[in-house]
């Protein structure tokens, strides 16, 4: 009897597994059409480019709020709301000088200030340091020998020949934190052209108005400050040689912050018996914005994603409503600020809505319109970049794969998967900010192509039916995700 009894067992468990409603039906709620429609709208001249903190992303706010609440979803932002608000900061140049002995020099043309990590303050100076490179790490170290400590130094732009920069993002400061490492109170960076990155009288935005680390004030300047403070000596500075120049060296730089504000979109969809445990569909809605009177567009990037998520809330709907609704909650989440820095999710996964320890998976989608022009293998037209399925739990990967071979056929391409891969695309997108608190990830891309990032990214652009087929892929694996009986073992530790 025992025996029989296990056998019912597991013949009730197979039975149970076998119960989970056919998706497809509702997969074909998912069109090209309805993907379109939606797409010419979004990234339309309307919404100005969905930039964070601007009149186009709070358009852009509302037509999801309305799809959303259009569809009968519950608002998922907490209190009652579509709209989960978090503060934006940035700051803004109010005034800058430079002078060297008397002579001014005018900013845009002569020098250029980087607002963001500049502070309000005023510098008198009767001489300037000279420390080659101004490069101090373990290979090399410019600064040896010398005392800046409390003064002005000067630095040339990039790096000696046969010497490779600085690895990662750390690049970008690695001459201001040496120059902060010896003490000096103020950087001048001599380019051979004025970045353009810092003529805006803008600066970077930021999630908070607090800076872990204050690095000197920095000016980045022409040959024609740099001979005005060596004068008669200025062929020496060229030859990369140290040395203090007396000059009388007056900085000027004012700022305020700017007190923003921006959301993310959260529509929610209620389960069934498992309804407290989540699954979470992500996209971007925000872009680049304008530059003057330029629209940046965003249709792929991540106007395709935002339109997905749309079109999968209408699905889920429609399945809840015939009847055969998921199991766990669906979170149908569109995050703003991600080209600022993932600002929108990170900001979710620091206040969650709902419990990070009960959301099951993140699957983002951040560009599946277009195709990668650089693929040279398998069919262009048939594929999607798969990003993380195998990084935080062992049952993802599988669950990923069964699904495209039970219902989309598309090629799953790996190339990206890898974090250490150049592209760093692992570390790219709104998924990570789930990924760094433990929640197993799909990151969905179609790749890196020549309207990335430009106002050419147009919905003419983008490749309908393609788009519908991965859009689809998701929905498929969204489905088995919300109606299996366990949730993903968390059992791989987080790739840093």
């Amino acid at each position: 009897m025992r025996k029989l009894l296990v056998i019912l067992s597991l013949w009730g468990t197979a039975a149970q597994a076998q119960k989970i409603p056919d998706p497809r039906p509702f997969a074909k709620i998912i069109t090209a059409a309805d993907l379109k429609k939606h797409l010419y709208i979004v990234a339309s001249a309307d919404f100005e480019g969905r930039e964070t903190a601007t009149e186009g992303q709070r358009k852009a706010a509302a037509y999801i709020e309305n799809d959303f609440r259009a569809l009968g979803l519950q608002p998922g932002g907490g209190n009652g709301n579509y709209q989960l608000y978090y503060p934006v900061f940035q700051d803004s140049l109010e005034q800058t000088t430079l002078s060297v002995n008397g002579q001014t020099f005018t900013r845009g043309q002569d020098y250029a200030v980087p607002v963001t990590l500049d502070y309000t303050a005023d510098f008198m100076a009767s001489e300037v340091v000279f420390a080659g490179y101004g490069i101090s790490d373990s290979t090399r170290d410019d600064y040896k020998g010398l005392n800046v400590r409390g003064k002005v130094v000067l630095v040339l732009a990039g790096m000696p020949a046969g010497v490779p920069p600085p690895a990662g993002r750390r690049g970008a400061i690695a001459k201001q934190e040496a120059a902060q490492k010896n003490g000096a109170v103020a950087l001048l960076i001599l380019t051979p052209t004025i970045p353009q990155r810092y003529l805006d009288t803008r600066g970077n935005m930021t999630l908070t108005e607090y800076n872990k680390t204050i690095y000197p004030n920095t000016y980045y300047i022409t040959e024609k400050v740099a001979q005005a403070i060596a004068g008669a000596d200025y062929a020496s500075l060229k030859s990369g040689n140290a040395k203090t120049y007396a000059a009388n060296l007056e900085l000027n730089f004012r700022k305020s912050t700017l007190h923003l504000q921006s959301s993310d979109v959260l529509g929610f969809l209620e389960g069934t018996d498992l309804k407290d445990e989540i699954i979470v569909l992500s996209a971007h809605y925000d872009h680049l914005g304008k530059r003057d009177t330029v629209i940046y567009y965003g249709a792929d990037d991540d106007g395709s994603g935002t339109v997905s998520i749309l079109e999968l809330a209408e699905a889920f709907v429609k399945a809840k409503a015939s009847g055969k609704g998921p199991r766990r909650s669906i979170l149908f989440l569109a995050n703003s600020g991600e080209e600022k820095g993932l600002f929108g999710s990170q900001y979710y996964s620091e206040h969650p809505t709902y419990p990070l320890e009960h959301t099951d998976v993140d699957l983002n989608i951040d560009m599946i319109g277009r195709i990668d022009p650089n693929r040279k293998v398998g069919d262009s037209m048939n594929y999607v970049y798969v990003v993380g399925s195998d990084k935080l739990s062992s049952d993802l990967k599988p669950i990923s794969e069964g699904m495209n071979k039970k219902y989309s056929k598309l090629e799953l391409d790996y190339k990206f998967d890898d974090p250490a891969d150049p592209e760093r695309i692992y570390y790219r997108s709104d998924h990570y900010n789930f990924a760094r608190k433990g929640v197993p990830i799909i990151f969905y891309f179609d790749g890196i192509h020549k309207d990335y990032h430009r106002p050419t990214d147009t919905p003419d652009k983008i490749i309908y039916d393609l788009m519908e087929k991965r859009a689809r892929l998701v929905f498929f694996t969204a489905w088995e995700m919300a109606n299996r009986t366990d949730m993903l073992k968390r059992d791989i530790p987080l790739t840093q």
